[in-house]
């Protein structure tokens, strides 16, 4: 629950003098408040007291038990009546945002004993009235001394009034009693100033401690949603500056601080959510150390509570900022909110770590990627434009001498270009992951067979009809199977011809590579190799079946099924 106590820059007010607590409106606050304390702690001892000792003698009358849900209820309400007097002192209680409902008067009784609140109020009572009455006793002792001392003057003046009477002595005070006696009323009077403004402060953390409401069902369960969204924000990770304001935000809401932000280590805010004070701005002298909280007062006079966002050994820093929450003046977070706030910024640093390796990936991932397409290059449009450059060679040399010759060799280039052609658009098919869906399976198949005949010399007898009927997932299952299946065609077979059907079968889509090669023997090779291992997965996670079929010496043949997509009519 939030306190608020007005009792800031208590360092500045005792640099104020010997008059400072004379001065201090504080010192009256107390002073009314102990006078109003005794009264009030009597009668709520006397009211406790009767109804619990009424209720023991009479428990065995249902009076008994009246009396003692009674009593409890007045803990209750009686602490409400102290939380209004605690407003003397310059302590204010937050009152709760929604009052507790119950099913009945067991469930209210069951919830009330429950409560650590009802012991700490119960506690309050118990010593208020003892507190107070020793409070008077020496605030009494030390008035009156005052008092005296400070009445010297009247004593030297009409000592008929007031005689001192020792045996058969009577004491007439001189002027250097008098002047003695002044100056001791004096410091009696700062003395019972300091002592009151003591006892104000003792009485204010005696509030604050046992008076407080306990929210901290409620607190807890509002740091458990935020840290679960937290870390759900996390685990997406979808985008960085999204997240971290969505940490700031969750730990706005779930905390008591006036606005929360999160600071780069050079003072500049990336996210910040509620009004920003100072104190959440420019870079700090010290950061606290891993898993510690720092919290001061900033220069206007409120709270600021820092916490680090540090990152894993492995990112390289450890340092990413820190947490700041601002609070308001005189008011100081709790030990469970500061370690909410720090697990709010070790999420935010899982965030950070997160989108540097993702960053990382990236770039290699772009490493690796320019290394494939240099080798890809390399063996099909590279080799293709040598031999386009030896054929064009071959046929000016021989132009003159040789027609046929000539004739052949740019009947060669010509070939070898468009080879290269192809083998470029392929390229340029793998490259893009929308070409499938933008032109279809039987586009991409078709440009696939053209690459082959021009780079590898196989002759493709292709029977691709018309588009089939395929969801995205599936379309994209089939022509990486297909591709995987030719590419074993090159890379095994040692064929001269294969054949690609794509056919449509009532609920079913088969795509069928056939070749000529040398073949295999399935048995021998157990469940197949990393490419057919590849292909079933696919199939079986596009919901269809592979079948391979090869002996040695008679080819082999792939046999991909995959479920059609459903077509739904429209209605004219």
């Amino acid at each position: 629950m939030m306190v608020r106590v007005e009792d800031r820059r208590e360092q500045e007010d005792r640099r104020g003098g010997v008059l400072a607590d004379l001065l201090d409106a504080r010192t009256y606050r107390a002073a009314l408040y102990i006078l109003l304390a005794l009264p009030v702690g009597g009668f709520v001892a006397a009211l406790l007291t009767g109804g619990v000792v009424g209720g023991l003698l009479t428990l065995a009358l249902l009076v008994g038990a009246a009396l003692l849900v009674g009593s409890l209820w007045l803990v209750g309400a009686l602490g409400d009546m102290q939380r209004a007097l605690a407003s003397v002192l310059g302590v204010s209680f937050a009152q709760p945002a929604l009052p507790p409902s119950y099913r009945g008067v067991l469930d209210w009784l069951r919830t009330t004993l429950a409560d650590p609140t009802t012991y700490r109020t119960l506690l309050f009572h118990v010593v208020q009235f003892p507190l107070a009455l020793v409070c008077w006793v020496v605030m009494t002792g030390l008035l009156g001394g005052t008092l005296l001392g400070l009445s010297a003057p009247l004593w030297s003046l009409y000592p008929q009034d007031f005689p001192v009477v020792f045996g058969d002595w009577t004491l007439v005070p001189g002027t250097l009693s008098v002047f003695g006696l002044v100056l001791l009323g004096l410091g009696g009077l700062l003395v019972s100033a300091g002592v009151l403004n003591l006892m104000g402060r003792m009485w204010t953390r005696l509030a604050v401690a046992l008076l407080a409401r306990d929210a901290g069902d409620q607190a807890a369960r509002r740091e458990v949603v935020a840290l679960r969204r937290a870390a759900g924000r996390v685990a997406l990770g979808d985008d960085l500056d999204a997240t971290l304001t969505d940490l700031v935000a969750q730990a706005h809401a779930a905390s008591t601080a006036l606005a929360v932000a999160l600071v780069t280590p050079e003072g500049r805010v990336r996210a910040v959510s509620g009004p920003p004070g100072p104190g959440l701005l420019g870079a700090l002298d010290r950061v606290p150390a891993q898993g510690e909280a720092d919290v001061r007062v900033a220069g206007d006079g409120q709270t600021l509570a820092t916490l680090p966002v540090t990152l894993p050994a492995s990112a390289g820093t450890l340092e990413g900022g820190t947490l700041r929450a601002l609070y308001p003046g005189g008011t100081r977070p709790g030990g469970d909110e500061l370690a909410f706030l720090l697990s709010i910024a070790d999420h935010a640093g899982t965030a950070l770590h997160a989108a540097e390796l993702i960053e990382r990936a990236g770039a290699r991932a772009g490493e690796q990627e320019r290394a494939r397409l240099a080798r890809e290059l390399h063996d099909s449009v590279a080799q293709a434009l040598y031999g386009i450059t030896l054929g064009a060679k071959t046929a000016r040399a021989t132009l003159d001498r040789d027609t046929e010759r000539t004739r052949a060799s740019l009947d060669y280039t010509i070939r070898l270009a468009e080879g290269g052609v192809s083998e470029m658009k392929a390229l340029l098919f793998s490259l893009r992951p929308d070409a499938l869906e933008e032109g279809g399976l039987v586009a991409a198949l078709t440009q696939h067979a053209h690459a082959l005949e021009a780079r590898h010399g196989l002759t493709v007898h292709a029977r691709l009809r018309h588009e089939p009927a395929l969801t995205p997932d599936t379309q994209a299952a089939a022509y990486r199977v297909a591709q995987e299946a030719l590419h074993n065609v090159v890379k095994h077979a040692r064929a001269h011809e294969v054949w690609l059907e794509v056919l449509e079968e009532k609920a079913e889509v088969v795509l069928t590579v056939r070749d000529d090669g040398r073949g295999f023997d399935p048995g021998a090779r157990g469940r197949g190799t990393l490419g057919q291992r590849s292909m079933r997965e696919r199939a079986a996670g596009a919901g269809g079946t592979l079948t391979v079929r090869s002996a040695p010496g008679e080819g082999t043949c792939v046999t991909l099924r995959l479920p059609a997509a459903r077509t739904v009519p429209v209605d004219a």
